[in-house]
């Protein structure tokens, strides 16, 4: 009898634990559902903080276009066709859509700095002096000046900055070679030159899309990276990429 109370005791005992046990982990279970739920929530509430706050980066990116704009109507469709291209071109080459959304931002707002250019100067239907040239190549650092004091989840400021660099240093503003300056500001770079050449401009009429290519091909690893020129070229070659 003693050893069968004694069982009995243990068994009683065990049960008490496995009860214990078991109370422990479903308030546990529920605590980590609880958590889950928290999280989840969170996490949508971020997902939506990053969306508005995409939204308000889009429509700042979009004034200061329409502003460069109203300033230069030439700037208009170069801005957008520029971009157009730069933001194929990075497809073609590979990037994360991370880094092609950024290009495409900096794209939209490339010259912004010709805010600080006199529109009849932007406008001169005539060759430009040389003090009118030096004016209009500090558009680049005058457009990051702006767009540095934005918290871009992309280095947009330093794109717009780099846009006019050369593969052998010989652009501006900061003379920079080669991979000193961003893949992004490179595309941009071939991207600009091809719809520049292409397309009118108050100066001369348009030179054509067979001329901008030629350009860009005599000058493929001297100013321009040859990877970008060799996506741009596919783009219009054999992809049938047409301006708008």
């Amino acid at each position: 009898m003693e050893a069968e109370d004694e069982l009995k005791k243990h068994r009683d005992h065990l049960e008490e634990i496995v009860e214990e046990r078991t109370a422990d982990l479903v308030k546990l279970n529920v605590q980590l559902k609880q958590e889950v739920a928290e999280r989840k929530l969170a996490e949508e509430k971020l997902r939506q903080s990053y969306i508005i706050l995409q939204q308000n980066l889009d429509k700042i990116v979009s004034v200061m276009s329409l502003t460069v704009e109203e300033r230069d109507p030439y700037t208009a469709g170069h801005q957008r066709r520029t971009t157009d291209l730069a933001v194929a071109i990075a497809g073609e080459m590979g990037l994360s859509k991370h880094q092609i959304k950024g290009l495409q931002m900096a794209g939209f707002i490339h010259d912004i700095g010709k805010i600080s250019i006199p529109a009849e100067i932007l406008s001169k239907p005539g060759k430009l002096n040389e003090a009118e040239i030096l004016l209009i190549r500090r558009h680049p650092q005058v457009g990051y000046g702006i767009l540095k004091k934005i918290d871009f989840p992309w280095p947009v400021d330093l794109i717009v900055l780099q846009h006019h660099e050369k593969m052998d240093g010989s652009g501006y503003p900061k003379g920079l070679s080669g991979k000193e300056t961003l893949e992004e500001a490179r595309i941009l770079c071939v991207a600009d030159v091809v719809e520049t050449i292409a397309s009118h401009r108050p100066y001369r009429p348009g030179l054509g899309l067979d001329k901008a290519l030629e350009d860009i091909t005599e000058n493929r690893g001297i100013l321009f990276d040859p990877h970008v020129v060799d996506a741009c070229l596919t783009l219009f070659q054999n992809k049938n990429f047409q301006f708008e």
